[in-house]
């Protein structure tokens, strides 16, 4: 729902923390959740470890919107469901987080969140949906082979990210 960003932009701020750059993440340098790379494709030019010390909530929530929000169609998802598939793209990319939607809904896992899924989406219960995506999510999770290193942590957010998404659909 387009009046959830904010709420969902500020609760994900809070599985993301601030800076991290742990050796066995992909990720690299991360602020915010924002990794250094996407930092400096965001605005365009290369940026070092100072820089993304400096980034703050405002000045990456624009990108929040733009790269996963708005590309998981977040304003026209049913509540919660958003909150849910938005913390997915930010967590394991937008084209994912669409299909792990679609799979939930069983429709065509095409990774476009076009007018049939955003119609299942809306004809769905919408607590259904979010406990059956977040399986689908947490099933992923466990199989990759970080696991064992991130495994608590990410099964905490899921956790938390789900019983988050039952309240807000109600």
């Amino acid at each position: 729902m387009k009046e959830n960003f904010d709420a969902a932009f500020q609760r994900l701020l809070q599985h993301e923390g601030t800076y991290s750059n742990h050796p066995q993440d992909k990720g690299g340098v991360t602020m915010y959740g924002v990794t250094q790379r996407v930092w400096g494709e965001w605005v365009g030019h290369t940026v070092d470890e100072k820089i993304m010390r400096g980034l703050t909530p405002d000045r990456v929530k624009p990108l929040y919107k733009r790269k996963y929000w708005d590309k998981v169609c977040g304003d026209d998802l049913p509540a919660g469901v958003d909150y849910c598939v938005f913390d997915a793209a930010v967590n394991s990319g937008p084209g994912r987080a669409i299909k792990w939607l679609q799979q939930s809904l069983g429709v065509t896992q095409d990774g476009a969140l076009g007018p049939k899924t955003l119609a299942a989406a809306k004809a769905a219960d919408s607590q259904l949906l979010v406990v059956g995506y977040n399986a689908v999510r947490l099933a992923f999770l466990q199989e990759l082979p970080t696991w064992k290193v991130f495994g608590r942590g990410w099964g905490r957010r899921v956790a938390e990210v789900e019983q988050t998404a039952k309240t807000m659909t109600a």
